[in-house]
């Protein structure tokens, strides 16, 4: 097998202003269908979306195409580029990558389309994910995970697994949201996806050697490549697939304690599920390899604008009964009333809730799965759907003045935890032993040279 390209969503506005920054040949399909090719451009261009149509230069075109004529190092800019979308830390930059643009219309806008090598992909993805300065270890075993799961992602023929969907009824909602929702591009440059910077994230020696030593190596369990899903921090616990997404059981994915004993093997892990094992858990802080406040580990995961969260393996967020209404209604578009009551209904194996009660003075639901929880009770998203809820204050008809959460972990919890890898690689372990401990009963192999 050769090595293949991935096409990469970066851009979705009604314009999209880019700077050629070496000689590119420009093709494309005018409004006639008749085929312009061999056309090359440099310097600053301005595309906008006019009519169904892409305006270019006084022309309309159905889509462009930019192609380097010197794949390997020239580059182009996208301005204003939009990052950490619907997070807390939302901003614009410019962004430099290589290899091909294409502008196409989709949804009444323009998307920006990067097509690249997999392993040019994987060098900025890990520079991006995390910092370039992480163990190698750490990078080795990031280059296979990211590497695993575009692959899969790429490869996936039963979409009615992984597609995202919910479930509805009069007294549930429960929604779950998947990476693979492109149509016209394989994955987005964001969160939704992974992290994609081009090469505007600076990268480092150690990070070419990390894709260089794991080249073409992706994780494999039972014939097919792993859906290498990976998060934050995990809290302590290992999240299973299907409290996240849809229904199915991916063995390699499985409920673990994110810790091993001397004896080289994982500690016994609490059931989560049970109530009483979830808030014992979430109100304590149990040994873990992502159990740190090591600065120098966490640079090693945290880019600088993830280092504006401090509290993650434990965290609190406090609302007034104000707050907590209004941002119910603003977030959800559901007019609950006041929030009488959060009540857990279903926990997953890390003690992440799957499906949580909202009672309100209008409206009582149940709501899920942990995303859509995070989504509801934060501006952006919430850590993670791993809590316990307080009331305080509460009033002679039952309304409370203040809601109090306290939980565990940054993100959905399943597979690799990246803080916790990060502590494992400063700890001696090799990357291989990282892997392995994060998708149970994983094989690591050779797709192509």
């Amino acid at each position: 097998m050769k090595e293949p390209k991935v096409h990469v969503g970066i851009l979705f506005e009604p314009q999209i202003e880019f700077i050629l920054l070496n000689p590119y040949r420009m093709s494309g399909t005018d409004c006639s269908g008749i085929p312009v090719h061999g056309t090359e451009v440099y310097g600053k261009q301005v595309v906008t979306h006019q009519d169904g149509k892409i305006l270019w230069n006084g022309c309309l075109y159905t889509e462009l195409l930019f192609e380097p004529t010197n794949e390997a190092e020239y580059a182009f800019e996208l301005l204003d580029v939009t990052i950490g979308i619907n997070f807390h830390w939302e901003r614009r930059e410019n962004q430099r990558f290589l290899g091909a643009l294409k502008i196409i219309v989709e949804d009444g806008k323009l998307t920006g389309i990067n097509s690249i090598h997999i392993e040019d992909y994987l060098t900025s993805v890990i520079s991006s994910e995390m910092s370039a300065t992480a163990s190698p270890e750490l990078l080795k075993a990031h280059a296979v995970i990211s590497r695993s799961w575009l692959l899969a992602n790429l490869s996936t023929v039963d979409r009615s697994l992984v597609d995202s969907g919910h479930s509805e009824a009069n007294s549930e909602l429960i929604k779950w949201y998947e990476r693979d929702a492109h149509t016209r591009f394989d994955v987005c440059a964001d969160d939704h996806c992974q992290r994609y910077q081009g090469i505007t994230r600076a990268s480092t020696e150690a990070v070419k050697q990390a894709i260089a030593a794991t080249r073409g190596q992706i994780l494999m369990f039972d014939g097919k490549i792993c859906d290498a899903r990976f998060s934050k921090c995990c809290g302590g616990a290992f999240e299973e697939f299907q409290y996240c997404w849809k229904g199915v059981k991916y063995p390699y994915l499985s409920k673990q304690q994110d810790w091993i004993a001397a004896n080289d093997k994982p500690q016994l892990l609490p059931d989560l599920t049970q109530e009483a094992e979830a808030e014992r858990w979430i109100r304590t802080s149990p040994d873990a390899f992502c159990n740190t406040n090591d600065k120098k580990i966490l640079s090693q995961v945290l880019n600088n604008y993830d280092q504006e969260t401090t509290d993650f393996y434990r965290w609190k967020v406090s609302y007034t009964q104000e707050e907590i209404s209004a941002l119910v209604l603003q977030r959800s578009g559901i007019d609950y009333g006041q929030i009488v009551d959060l009540i857990p209904i279903a926990r997953g194996t890390s003690g992440r809730l799957w499906k949580l009660k909202i009672v309100g003075t209008k409206k009582t639901l149940t709501i899920g799965k942990e995303l859509e929880i995070r989504r509801t009770l934060s501006t952006s998203h919430l850590y993670s759907s791993a809590f316990v809820v307080d009331k305080e204050e509460v009033s002679p008809e039952g309304i409370p003045e203040r809601f109090i959460l306290t939980g565990a972990g940054w993100g959905h919890g399943v597979g690799l935890c990246q803080i916790g890898a990060a502590v494992m690689g400063e700890k001696g372990y090799a990357y291989n032993a990282i892997l392995l401990h994060y998708y149970i009963g994983a094989t690591i192999d050779k797709l192509y040279e």
